[in-house]
């Protein structure tokens, strides 16, 4: 049985477990993982140019299938053979492992622009149904093309454009010109955010209260409800 002092010994290989889960998807097989992982072994123990015999005999391959796997990774750019000058001033070979890690690196890119755009037309399709639903019909190809326009040429924010339809909607303004000038109103007072059409809400309200207070006639007389903003007035828009 092993002994807990010659397993300690023995050390032990530590990579990412993106290598693991991700070797596949950038092209290797098995046995190339398995003979790069034996190369990372090798160097992790400070070996910067492991004997080929040895990684043979570990894996139990003959050497020219060895070989063969080297000139595989080289080949295909998961490897790279450096001849490089060690602290002594000598020069030596040496196995660049980071290529895989690069692989994986872009590997991990491209999904997460692959996800954010599937999510980016998720939320494209959400807003053209958000507008049909609170109109109750389906959208004009001229009100199809409006809003592509925000989105493509003004570069509105889906979100940005569902706060817009809110607004008008809780006006009663079912028109995307009416749309268009709350959006255009934003941009001016350059307001891209939730956070920022609530902050830009809250200080109209308390502006048209002031006002209220203001002109409002004898002392006891109470407030005025606070009437809904208008966004076709442009003082209103101030």
């Amino acid at each position: 049985m092993l002994s807990i002092n010659e397993y300690l010994k023995a050390g032990e290989t530590t990579v990412s477990n993106l290598v693991i889960e991700n070797y596949q998807k950038i092209g290797l097989t098995d046995e190339e993982f398995l003979f790069w992982l034996q190369l990372f072994r090798s160097q992790a123990k400070g070996d910067l140019f492991p004997d080929l015999a040895a990684i043979s005999e570990m894996m139990g391959k003959p050497i020219d299938v060895i070989y063969k796997l080297l000139n595989q990774l080289v080949s295909r750019g998961f490897l790279i053979i450096e001849t490089k000058q060690n602290e002594q001033g000598q020069m030596m070979d040496t196995y660049d492992l980071l290529p895989i890690f690069e692989k994986i690196t872009l590997l991990q890119q491209k999904k997460a622009e692959k996800d954010e755009e599937q999510s980016s037309q998720e939320s494209i399709k959400a807003l053209y149904q958000g507008f049909e639903k609170e109109f109750g019909r389906q959208l004009s190809p001229i009100e199809l093309e409006m809003i592509g326009q925000w989105l493509e040429t003004d570069q509105y924010q889906p979100e940005l454009i569902r706060l817009a339809l809110r607004e008008a909607v809780l006006n009663q303004a079912y028109s995307l010109k009416y749309i268009d000038r709350i959006l255009l109103a934003w941009e001016r007072k350059n307001i891209t955010t939730k956070e920022q059409v609530a902050e830009d809400q809250k200080r109209r309200k308390q502006a048209l209260i002031q006002k209220e207070i203001e002109h409002q006639s004898p002392a006891n007389e109470p407030i005025p409800k606070v009437t809904l903003h208008n966004w076709l007035n442009p003082e209103d828009n101030e």
